[in-house]
């Protein structure tokens, strides 16, 4: 099966398929990298029993989790038919299963032991509702793993809806009643000449009209330099782990 037929589109910003990815790019093979980081983070941090990883892309993650001989059975979910059909052909396995689905709308009858959603909740214009909806489909002593940007992402993004600071990440757990059990922080640094010049396959997806969009938005404006200022050129994550 090849990836033209599944409609997939190895340079977008909001979707790495590790087998199409070019080396040397911030974007791609370093990305990678942090988001494998996070779920071999993830995976240290699982209960026995069921999985759920919501908006699992094209499913190598979904499949890296499912190596703890902890998971019994696991679910990935995605609202993208292709990626959900790539993941199944791909990724497949006795233990694991793909479903196409909006996390929003996303509902089972029974609960999990384990839920993952990496990178997810910065895309929703209410990150609240999507985490409780998240708690609603966790079991009593369950993990929920998730991760947010925690630098300013908005402005350069446009498939992003929310900002999060650490604090108010670590918020969202504490105002669904969740333990908060451990975290993982991660820096990356990128070339701006690289970002301003679209020099990197994966940045094609990045605000066209940015100027625009700070004229419109001045308090992203102002949240880009202080943290420029304050940061440098990086971008920094945050995977938090809950139990409930």
């Amino acid at each position: 099966m090849s990836h033209e037929d599944n409609h997939l589109d190895s340079a977008s910003l909001e979707r790495i398929i590790p087998d199409d990815l070019r080396s040397g790019e911030t974007t791609g093979e370093d990305t990678l990298r942090l988001h494998v980081e996070r779920y071999q983070f993830a995976k240290q941090n699982l209960v026995a029993g069921t999985l759920l990883d919501i908006a699992c892309g094209v499913g190598y993650g979904t499949a890296l989790l499912c190596e703890s001989p902890l998971i019994t059975s696991a679910v990935g979910v995605d609202i993208d038919d292709a990626a959900i059909r790539y993941a199944s052909q791909r990724y497949g396995s006795a233990i694991v299963s793909y479903k196409c689905a909006d996390a929003h709308e996303f509902s089972t009858h029974r609960q999990f032991s384990n839920i993952v959603s990496l990178e997810t909740i910065e895309h929703v214009e209410d990150p609240q509702r999507l985490f409780r909806h998240f708690v609603d489909l966790l079991a009593p002593g369950g993990r929920l793993i998730a991760s947010v940007p925690v630098t300013p992402s908005v402005d350069g993004n446009p498939h992003h809806k929310s900002n999060f600071s650490s604090k108010a990440f670590r918020k969202l757990g504490l105002r669904s009643s969740l333990t908060y059990v451990t975290c993982l922080h991660q820096v990356q640094r990128f070339s701006p000449w690289a970002v301003a010049t679209r020099h990197e396959a994966r940045t094609d997806n990045l605000r066209r009209d940015l100027i625009s969009f700070y004229f419109s938005n001045p308090s992203h404006l102002l949240l880009r330099l202080w943290s420029t200022l304050r940061n440098g050129f990086v971008n920094k994550y945050l995977t938090v782990v809950w139990k409930k």
